[in-house]
């Protein structure tokens, strides 16, 4: 799949690491703005959800709930029902934590931006993950940085995450294009932000791998409003910024039907990839807002860490 940017011939060529470290740099210059935009659009989305507690062993309570002939008596809370007509036992939350990786690419082509969109793919894709980070801490969840950054469950992780970030945007492990290989544990889940537009075989097998494990995926194809719709008229250069390599149409609104007929080709060779893993896809434009996939995505890490609590409760085995 061609990944393009709009460059002049001057400026075209394969990007060196002194290009990639400025880059990082400036990144981690927007990361404080990125990072107050990410909390502001965590807590807009949070109000928009229910809290993923749930009854289980565990020390904190959570509620009350009217006796059941299966319960044990030990449950009865005899004060509530001192004071009620029916019986009462006393709920605690289950407290085992699910654990997410996420991984963002940072990768030259994530550096796109057209006129028709506020930011770059690159910063959408860090925005977005550090505002899932943001709320799966505050779920109780672990979230870590793929390849990067051990998981945890500090109310701090989203802020570590940006650390991170800054610290080694331009190394393999986040600008390499393609999610770092990675045993995972079992039944733990993942989420990779990134355009996706490698070759879908080269996809695939780096997909197959991080599937092993039981884990579950969860895959945000981040695009420019632009590349979906290749809105240019006239002579264009296109320029590939992962290789450097340029390309000059003459008509480029004469590539538009053969253009997006290919993009959902891959599109659909995407679906298809994860459909066989058991994985979700969305796809996201960076002149929406951020807010659209989160809640979507939230929803879905909700139902797997259900099946991750069933699972370490004894049903199919410990992870």
């Amino acid at each position: 799949m061609i990944r393009f940017t709009r460059q002049t011939a001057a400026t075209a060529g394969s990007p060196t690491f002194t290009a990639l470290e400025a880059a990082s740099h400036e990144l981690a210059d927007r990361l404080p703005d990125l990072m107050i935009e990410a909390q502001r659009i965590a807590h807009t989305v949070a109000h928009g959800i229910h809290g993923r507690r749930r009854a289980g062993p565990g020390e904190t309570f959570w509620q009350f709930r009217q006796y059941q002939p299966n319960d044990s008596t030990t449950l009865i809370d005899w004060r509530r029902t001192a004071s009620a007509t029916h019986v009462y036992v006393r709920e605690r939350e289950w407290e085992a934590a699910h654990t997410v990786w996420l991984w963002p690419d940072l990768s030259p082509s994530m550096n796109y931006s057209s006129a028709l969109a506020p930011m770059t793919k690159r910063d959408r894709a860090v925005i977005l993950t550090l505002a899932i980070a943001e709320l799966l801490v505050r779920g109780g969840e672990r979230a870590g940085l793929l390849g990067v950054m051990p998981p945890t469950a500090s109310r701090r992780a989203s802020r570590r995450i940006a650390e991170a970030i800054a610290v080694h945007g331009h190394e393999a492990a986040l600008a390499g294009g393609l999610p770092p290989s990675a045993r995972l544990s079992n039944f733990s889940g993942l989420i990779l932000i990134s355009d996706f537009l490698d070759p879908l075989d080269v996809i695939a097998e780096r997909l197959k791998k991080l599937g092993s494990s039981h884990v579950t995926g969860h895959l945000i194809q981040v695009l420019d409003p632009s590349e979906e719709s290749l809105p240019f008229t006239g002579r264009m250069e296109f320029v590939d910024p992962e290789d450097g390599e340029h390309w000059i149409a003459d008509r480029a609104e004469s590539l538009r039907e053969r253009y997006q007929a290919k993009l959902n080709a891959h599109r659909d060779g995407l679906r298809e990839i994860t459909r066989r893993l058991g994985w979700s896809m969305m796809v996201h434009h960076t002149d929406r807002p951020a807010s659209e996939p989160l809640l979507n995505l939230i929803m879905q890490l909700q139902q797997g860490a259900a099946s991750y609590r069933w699972q370490t409760a004894g049903v199919g085995g410990a992870p």
